[in-house]
């Protein structure tokens, strides 16, 4: 069979997007598509994700970047959410039992605030009704008759006392220091001299009588001071009833408001208990002098402070359930805070300072948030998943978490959560975690999995078409016309390297569609054209291909040693991929055998000095089996062969290359050169037959245009697995060379249909009797093999 009726003729290099088949001049006339494109598994799996409300029922988002896992997550979750119910409200408020644990409650969305609002406005009422009502006259006469009863009863007691002292013999003498008796002995009052000159026995009388005295005044001491103690219960009394006449009518509005809210009334009955206790706070303020409170108790502002709503979460603005979507997950913004302040060296804090999570926000609604994020902050991973096992969120922070806070501070009072958490991320990390988190399998139940590609088909290119619609409206760009939609929709194809395939990437079209505007803009025309799209896609790979500039020059000038011309025994062009991230191209290497006497079989030297991966090293042991199953059914095996890489430093991977690596030892036993102006790619497998490969588009670029640099003569071209025709999208250049001859795309099937396209030798089928046709390639490598096999033998034998 000729050699050129195998290769490939121009038509099947590329698909074509014809832009007559377009049905539209250009985009300005479709409606702009807002919807997921290619994506039919991935939105049926986050339907069922938002639909399922069962615990453990999370979605994971996975795919490649650039495929609208974001944006699609946040639209298709608002929409979700616009018909779901507003969640409650939460607020923070002092606990008069325990100080350092505050109580949460919950109000209907937009009440939190009211409540907050209704609290302030309470405490200012009461502040100045309590101004009023305590300097008025009718308190301060009910006060000073309270007072004024009291003294008089002191009063009496007093003088009751003092006539007890004279029947002694005392006179009795009231300070501010206590009560003394004086010993008095006609009429007189006896100095300290006077009563030492007395005898012993008189001043024994005296200290006597003495005693009886000091009983007498203890006793009334007593009885003045539960007369003290009663006066300051009665006014004590009546302050409060002063003070609940104050706050009488508000508090009792307050209670009516709030009937339906167990909590809050409970909440409103200790506020009220706490005021009539604390009277004294609502006093003049600035008059105030507080002692120091313990560390971390804030003592700055008002004692009146703790009557303060803090409002936690407030959803009054809300029309449906909410949707958080963050970037920035750290610990404190997953779970929310306790702020501090300085005061005095000291850091100090109240409940009026806990600030809310992305969980406390997301409460009763969607929390999206990005899987790399949540993982490579501290403890936020394990926060979240603590809180989707519990049902509840508790603000502490990180410090006490990690056991390096040992202070006393607050630990405000768990808030029940119950929300839809959305991870996103790619197929890496989901399937890590669910292997090695034995708690992600139970939280994360659905998996919503983007696909990069889609069918190429009319009803896709339209969507496509109108996606590009929608760019330029949403982005103001020139439209594109039916040319520009083609390129854009080749490129599409030419990026996933499938025919019949578009890629779903469309971050990375729409970089192109900015490009392709801008050069419309440059030159001032209308529309964005196909020639447009053309030289976007052309500057883009420009800016980017400084290291393959450089490594054509290095071929050109002969550093890197690559033959395009002649044969040569045991060497032939392979073909491999770059892939720089922003940009990847392919290039030729050279790949030498050579075969001897032996038992050491095929010895691949780039795995001898550790450069080899393990891909590329299951493909060369792979030869060995080829060749043993092929030629060794008759004869022992006694062949050393080794392989290498010539001048690649950087190691190789991939068994792309274990073809050609396999044409070059059987060149070198059948000593038929290869033809250097063809290049090789493909895989093998042990029964000969020819595997594909990836990249194939790439690499016939990449050996193509070293050939047409150093002048393309009509013998050049590539072997290609036949299976990768599907996968060709080459540029025009390409396609232009090979449709006037200039270049050659042959496809195989087998390692025979590829050996005698490189030496123009047929392979030869092996007969009935076991034997190769003479002359051909698997003659010759049989002949050599069993003369090593035989010379072996004899040496053994000597």
């Amino acid at each position: 069979m000729p050699m050129s009726s195998k290769e490939l003729s121009y038509e099947m290099l590329k698909n074509e997007c014809k832009p007559d088949i377009l049905p539209f001049d250009d985009t300005s006339q479709l409606e702009p598509l807002d919807d997921l494109i290619g994506q039919e598994r991935a939105k049926r799996a986050m339907e069922f994700g938002l639909a399922v409300k069962s615990k453990g029922y999370n979605i994971y988002i996975s795919g490649l970047t650039g495929t609208g896992k974001t944006s699609y997550a946040a639209s298709c979750i608002k929409k979700a959410a616009a018909g779901g119910k507003v969640p409650d409200d939460w607020c923070y408020v002092y606990n008069f039992e325990k100080p350092n644990q505050p109580l949460a409650l919950n109000l209907p969305a937009g009440m939190g605030r009211t409540f907050q609002k209704d609290m302030e406005e309470f405490i200012k009422t009461l502040k100045s009704e309590r101004a009023k009502a305590f300097d008025s006259e009718d308190y301060e006469r009910e006060k000073s008759a309270i007072l004024k009863e009291f003294q008089e009863k002191r009063n009496a007691l007093l003088e009751q006392l003092g006539n007890e002292a004279e029947k002694y013999g005392f006179k009795a003498k009231v300070t501010n220091a206590g009560i003394y008796f004086l010993p008095v002995i006609d009429g007189k009052t006896l100095s300290e001299q006077e009563y030492g000159a007395l005898d012993n026995e008189a001043r024994q009388e005296i200290n006597r009588k003495s005693e009886t005295v000091q009983l007498e005044a203890m006793s009334a001491l007593r009885k003045i001071k539960n007369i003290e103690k009663e006066a300051e219960e009665k006014v004590e009394e009546w302050e409060q009833k002063v003070a609940m006449f104050a706050m009488g009518i508000q508090f009792s509005d307050l209670k009516e408001k709030y009937r339906d809210f167990p909590k809050v009334i409970e909440y409103l009955e200790k506020v009220r208990t706490n005021i009539l206790e604390n009277l004294d706070d609502f006093r003049d303020e600035d008059s105030d002098r507080r002692p120091p409170l313990p560390l971390f108790k804030r003592i700055s502002g008002s004692h009146t402070d703790k009557y303060k709503v803090n409002l936690l979460v407030d959803n009054g603005g809300l029309t449906g359930a909410p949707v958080i979507v963050d970037f920035n997950p750290t610990y404190s913004n997953l779970v929310g805070k306790l702020e501090y302040e300085n005061e005095f060296g000291s850091l100090v804090t109240d409940f009026t300072m806990i600030k809310p999570g992305l969980l406390h926000l997301a409460n009763g609604g969607y929390l999206v948030l990005q899987a790399k994020d949540v993982l490579t902050n501290l403890q936020s991973w394990d926060a979240l998943k603590r809180v989707l096992k519990t049902g509840r969120v508790a603000i502490e922070n990180m410090g006490e978490q990690l056991g390096l806070a040992t202070f006393s501070t607050l630990k405000p009072e768990p808030i029940p959560v119950d929300m839809k958490v959305v991870l996103i991320g790619n197929d890496m990390l989901y399937h890590l975690l669910y292997e090695l988190d034995e708690d992600f399998k139970k939280f994360f139940k659905v998996k919503v999995d983007f696909d990069d590609e889609m069918e190429r088909n009319e009803e896709n290119i339209l969507k496509l078409a109108r996606f590009i619609s929608g760019f330029c409206r949403r982005e103001k760009a020139l439209h594109f016309d039916r040319t520009g939609v083609a390129r854009v929709v080749e490129y599409s194809s030419r990026h996933i390297e499938h025919k019949e395939k578009l890629s779903t990437r469309f971050n990375d079209l729409v970089e192109i569609l900015i490009e392709a505007n801008t050069w419309a803009q440059v030159e001032g025309c209308g529309l964005v054209t196909g020639e447009h799209v053309k030289k976007a896609i052309a500057e883009k790979e420009y800016r980017s291909n400084k290291y393959n500039s450089r490594m054509l020059e290095l071929l050109s000038e002969g550093t890197m040693m690559i033959d395009t011309e002649g044969e040569v025994v045991g060497q032939v062009n392979g073909l491999s991929i770059i892939d720089l991230g922003d940009y990847v191209f392919g290039r030729p290497s050279r790949i030498t055998a050579t075969t001897y006497m032996g038992e050491s079989g095929i010895v691949n030297i780039e795995r001898e000095v550790d450069m080899s991966g393990t891909f590329h090293s299951k493909g060369v042991l792979i030869l060995s089996g080829y060749i043993g199953q092929k030629y060794a059914q008759e004869i022992p095996l006694s062949l050393s062969a080794s392989l290498c890489f010539e001048q690649l430093y950087s190691g190789v991977e991939g068994d792309s290359a274990s073809s050609a690596e396999l044409y070059a030892i059987l060149s070198s036993l059948s000593d038929a050169p290869i033809k250097q102006s063809i290049a090789v790619t493909g895989s093998v497998n042990q029964k000969g037959e020819i595997q594909p490969v990836g990249g194939v588009t790439r690499k016939i670029e990449g050996f193509f245009e070293l050939c047409r640099m150093r002048g393309l003569n009509g013998r050049h071209g590539v072997i290609i697995p036949h299976q990768n025709i599907r996968n060709l999208m080459l540029k025009d250049e390409v396609i232009e060379a090979v449709k006037k001859g200039l270049f050659h795309i042959y496809p195989v099937r087998t390692i025979d249909q590829g050996i005698e396209i490189l030496t123009g030798i047929k392979a030869g089928e092996k007969g009935p009797d076991g034997t190769f046709p003479p002359d051909t390639i698997n003659y010759r490598v049989y002949r050599k093999l069993r003369r090593f096999a035989e010379t072996v033998a004899s040496y053994e034998k000597k």
